[in-house]
């Protein structure tokens, strides 16, 4: 049997992150649940379940990716519709067959991810030449949290705000990302915007001078939006009705601080 991926979307404010923990709810551990309970794995080690990113607890994805070898004779239940019936907050988007050898994490060629920054009077020619600053290859030191192992060497391919009523849409790509990388990086940008950091100092964490980090912006306006693969698609399997759903339940959660700013419209508009 082919290996399988699935496009998935989540409500990050109802878990304890995407990574499997004892005692707690988190994505991973919902869609396992599932699985197993359908018979389509026996468990995650055997049938090779891997996810795309580890988001952390707060954060949403409109766009991540799980793979696994499903359980031949249950195989024609993992279909979307059939899984998202039995889920919660989790929605299965799309599937895909992928080689064997395939893993959602580096097999990846770009993720992007959205912050939905509420305006406070920021200096958008600041912020502008600001998140000019992080393209490139840098040393993200002083804008993530370091993991044993990995080095703290980072790309950006690609940075954009976007002013809209009330707020800033920020977008980042790149082909990985540093534990809170992105949320610290938000922080950076708003901070230059307040004239609380300057350009300057910015320069100099990129090179790896800082005394102190920048600390992470709160993650529950950060949305994981995409993700890219060379040659593989999630269009031609779709659940639209759980697309509709997802876009309707992830967001409508936001709806009463977004308010504040006349954001929540403008924010379905954009999807």
């Amino acid at each position: 049997m082919k290996k399988l991926a699935l496009r998935i979307a989540y409500d990050g404010t109802a878990f304890y992150g995407f990574q499997r923990q004892p005692g707690v709810r988190t994505v991973e551990g919902e869609l396992i649940r599932v699985l197993k309970k359908l018979g389509i794995i026996q468990n995650p080690e055997d049938s090779d379940f891997k996810g795309a990113s580890r988001t952390d607890r707060g954060v949403s994805a409109f766009f991540n990716v799980v793979s696994f070898v499903p359980n031949p004779e249950k195989a024609y239940l993992a279909t979307p519709k059939v899984i998202n019936h039995h889920l919660k907050d989790v929605w299965v988007i799309g599937r895909v067959e992928v080689p064997q050898e395939f893993h959602p994490r580096f097999w990846a060629r770009e993720k992007t991810y959205r912050y939905y920054l509420v305006d406070r009077g920021y200096d958008v020619e600041a912020m502008t030449e600001c998140s000019a600053l992080f393209l490139g290859t840098h040393d993200f030191s002083a804008f993530a949290k370091l993991e044993p192992g990995k080095g703290p060497i980072r790309e950006v391919t690609s940075m954009r705000i976007v002013p809209r009523k009330g707020y800033y849409l920020i977008e980042v790509s790149g082909k990985s990302f540093l534990w809170e990388m992105a949320r610290r990086m938000m922080s950076a940008i708003s901070y230059c915007g307040l004239g609380i950091l300057s350009k300057d100092e910015v320069k100099e964490m990129l090179s790896g001078r800082f005394e102190r980090k920048v600390p992470a912006a709160p993650p529950e306006n950060l949305v994981l939006w995409r993700i890219d693969y060379e040659g593989i698609t999630f269009d031609t399997d779709t659940d639209e009705e759980g697309l509709k759903k997802a876009r309707r339940e992830i967001f409508s959660r936001y709806s009463y601080a977004l308010s504040r700013a006349a954001l929540f419209g403008d924010w379905l508009i954009s999807l």
